[in-house]
């Protein structure tokens, strides 16, 4: 049977898809700038989890949406959660893969850079990322997905191009890994505030059951 679809700006994402075990989307939005009084999107964001996350955040139950908005603690416990987690992005606005790579490595460097992790090794694993991202070319509909197993400090990343076969990269510094999961979830700090904000009406309805 197929899954339910949902649409984020226009771009369908499956309501359940399975990884090593069922997720389900639970947060959706997108990533936008105004550019010269223009609104430009740049991507659509979908979040899959287990759906067990949640009894990992029941010190969170009965908190009104707008609370969970504001509380950084809330996502760091929702990144920190053992569960499976995948973060699955569609291309709305054309990019080059050397851009998008360049996004990465200033998000990341900043991140790691002010908690005093980024050594030789996160430097060298996020060198490694962008060498991965360098040469594509990603037209609107392109996919990128981060797959992050539950008990593991990897993470899986698959670039899917129209007519060609999927490529994938796997990244193996905890640091880096977890600097990317807060980029895309990281609360105040997240790069797409409608993500954060479906995360929340989400968790704080899961919650109130």
């Amino acid at each position: 049977m197929a899954a339910e679809q949902v649409l984020v700006d226009e771009i369908s994402y499956p309501s359940k898809i399975t990884a090593t075990k069922p997720l389900s989307l639970l947060g959706h939005g997108i990533t936008d700038m105004e550019i010269h009084f223009i609104h430009v999107k740049f991507y659509s964001i979908g979040v899959y989890f287990e759906p067990e996350v949640v009894s990992h955040l029941q010190q969170f139950k009965g908190k009104p949406a707008k609370e969970l908005e504001e509380n950084d603690e809330f996502y760091d416990a929702l990144i920190s959660a053992p569960v499976e987690k995948l973060i699955r992005l569609v291309v709305i606005k054309e990019i080059k893969g050397a851009q998008y790579g360049v996004q990465i490595e200033s998000a990341v460097r900043d991140r790691l850079a002010a908690e005093d992790k980024f050594e030789e090794e996160e430097e060298e694993a996020l060198e490694k990322v962008i060498e991965f991202f360098q040469s594509k070319y990603f037209k609107k509909h392109s996919v990128i997905t981060y797959h992050f197993p539950a008990n593991s400090a990897t993470a899986e990343i698959v670039v899917s191009l129209e007519g060609k076969e999927d490529s994938k990269f796997v990244l193996e510094n905890g640091n880096v890994v977890e600097a990317v999961k807060k980029w895309y979830l990281g609360g105040s700090t997240a790069v797409s505030s409608t993500t954060i904000q479906s995360l929340a009406a989400t968790f704080s309805q899961e919650l109130s059951n």
